[in-house]
């Protein structure tokens, strides 16, 4: 699904993005590149969308990680 950008010059259509956590902006930047939304759109049609993805789906767009997360906060 393609996001609505008819409003892409409104600054409050992004008032939002000052409160997303790190994982918040990571997704509005995934959800917006045009090979992801094809590649879900694959899955989808094939059925493959359920929870779990596929462990190379996950891999391919960051949505699993080789090993554990680390915390950089101080």
């Amino acid at each position: 699904m393609k996001p609505d950008t008819s409003r892409w010059r409104d600054s409050a259509s992004y008032d939002y993005f000052d409160d997303l956590s790190v994982e918040g902006l990571a997704w509005e930047c995934l959800r917006r590149d045009e090979t992801y939304q094809d590649h879900y759109q694959s899955l989808v049609k094939a059925g493959s969308d359920a929870d779990p993805l596929p462990r190379e789906v996950e891999q391919r767009w960051g949505l699993r990680f080789r090993r554990a997360a680390i915390s950089l906060r101080c």
